[in-house]
């Protein structure tokens, strides 16, 4: 499925926007929390100095043993208050901060004294507090409103039995708080505004390996599979490790399908080999049974060499389906039979078979003494064997051969060596390939495929070193797997 840029595109826009609001909201709810402490904090700061001066104010009074009738009027409660307290706020704080004495009777009602009728302000305290001997006997002062004002009161019993009113106003408080909160919630603001745009520049510059991510995925489900990630300029930690990691995983996802696709046309091939060289043998015979079917083959002789041919087909055709289940068997990594094997003595075995079979062949063996490995002998016996047949099949008896084996490095090397004519380069590079014969040759060219099969299997590699003219030499290596004979 492609991946389309402008759906991509979205998707990153969308992810610097929640990160946005995400930055935007935690420090809207930092802000939100900080006004909040530092009003309550100042709130309670200027309620303590207004409490403050009302307790002083009533302690005093109360234990002045003033009457009501020693009380001539409202100045002479201001008298005392400026005689017993001393007043430490300044002119402007005092006239932000209203006061409004009055006395009550037994009921909560505002009394006059000497004539003198209560003001509004008076009566609309005493209504607000109501049972003014409850207030004197509460040691903290209480909230009241008096016409659509906030005030903080308290109350003090006089000596006659008689109750105070004492409020103060604070209006001027709850201004100032307003004031602050706007002035918090304006700034506030601003510096919301001011992280939100930092935000967006940052995110856009961080988020820029995120977008060459989602081209480069692109480009890859197009079929550019060369395509990588390239490094940002600024990388973070994260999507440093991020870029690596898909790097990584497009490096294996483009081997794996180069793999698979040698793999299939490997298996195509293959397939196509298998089938051409099938077809032959079971083609002579058909075509040997047609001729006995129309009575062609009227002669004893020519009977005996049709019977002869499909029989040599046909035992052709078995070994190369041998050598193909072998084949198999190989890819499907089989588990070998290890035991102590004599490579010296291997060798020494597969010379003495080829100097059985082509005894004018000059052959030249390196291996004495006894070396000693882990392996399975016989499928060592059938490498030998592969690699000294392709020696009988593409060289004139007359050419020399070596055979050696040597321990090097903790490694075992066991090398088959020729003077035949060589390879050519191309050649030499598909030398290991199924069905697949210089020059068009004989035999099923399978024989160096199951060597390298083998070999695989027991964990070696198979090279060659050849050129035109300079014959083949083929060496196997194996891991010293060396253990003491029993």
């Amino acid at each position: 499925m492609r991946l389309g840029l402008p759906y991509c595109e979205r998707g990153v826009h969308s992810l610097r926007a929640k990160l946005t609001l995400t930055n935007v909201a935690l420090l809207a709810l930092g802000i939100v929390a900080t006004t909040a402490i530092s009003l309550m904090g100042m709130r309670y700061y200027l309620l303590d100095q207004v409490d403050g001066e009302l307790t002083k104010v009533r302690n005093s009074l109360g234990s002045s043993q003033l009457t009501l009738r020693q009380i001539d009027s409202l100045s002479a409660l201001g008298f005392v208050r400026d005689r017993l307290v001393p007043d430490s706020t300044d002119s402007s704080e005092r006239s932000a901060m209203e006061s409004i004495y009055t006395a009550v009777d037994d009921r909560g009602t505002a009394v006059s004294i000497f004539g003198v009728r209560p003001t509004e302000a008076q009566l609309g305290l005493a209504r607000a507090v109501g049972d003014a001997s409850a207030l004197a006997r509460d040691a903290d002062p209480h909230d009241v409103t008096v016409r659509g004002d906030s005030y903080r009161v308290t109350a003090v019993r006089l000596k006659d039995g008689s109750c105070v009113l004492m409020a103060t106003s604070t209006e001027a408080l709850h201004t100032g708080m307003g004031k602050a909160l706007r002035l918090d919630l304006a700034f506030g603001t601003l510096l919301i505004a001011l992280l939100a745009w930092l935000t967006m520049l940052s995110l856009r510059r961080r988020l820029l390996p995120l977008e060459a991510m989602v081209e480069t995925s692109s480009a890859i489900a197009e079929g550019d599979l060369t395509r990588r990630v390239p490094s940002s300029h600024h990388p973070t930690q994260e999507v440093e490790q991020l870029r690596v990691a898909l790097n990584s995983m497009l490096h294996q996802v483009e081997s794996a399908y180069r793999t698979r696709e040698q793999t299939a046309a490997q298996l195509r091939r293959f397939v196509a080999d298998a089938s051409h060289e099938l077809r032959t043998p079971l083609s002579a015979i058909r075509g040997y049974l047609q001729l006995y079917d129309k009575g062609m083959l009227t002669e004893p002789d020519e009977r005996r060499r049709a019977w002869d041919r499909m029989n040599a087909e046909a035992d052709r055709m078995g070994r190369l389906v041998d050598e193909l289940l072998l084949l198999a068997r190989l890819d499907q990594r089989p588990e070998l039979r290890f035991r102590n094997v004599d490579v010296s003595r291997l060798v020494r075995d597969a010379a003495e078979d080829l100097r059985v079979q082509q005894p004018e062949r000059p052959i030249t063996v390196g291996a004495d003494g006894s070396l000693l490995v882990r392996a399975d002998e016989s499928g060592l016996r059938q490498v030998l064997g592969n690699l000294l047949g392709n020696v009988r099949t593409h060289t004139p008896a007359g050419v020399p051969v070596r055979l050696g084996v040597e321990r090097a490095d903790g490694l075992v090397r066991l090398s088959v060596a020729d003077q035949g004519p060589g390879l050519a380069e191309e050649d030499a590079s598909r030398i290991f390939d199924r069905f697949f014969r210089a020059g068009g040759g004989a035999g099923s060219g399978l024989g160096l495929a199951i060597v390298q099969g083998v070999v695989q299997a027991h964990g070696g590699e198979v090279t060659v070193r050849t050129a035109p003219g300079e014959g083949l030499a083929v060496t196997v290596t194996l891991p010293a797997r060396t253990a003491a004979l029993p």
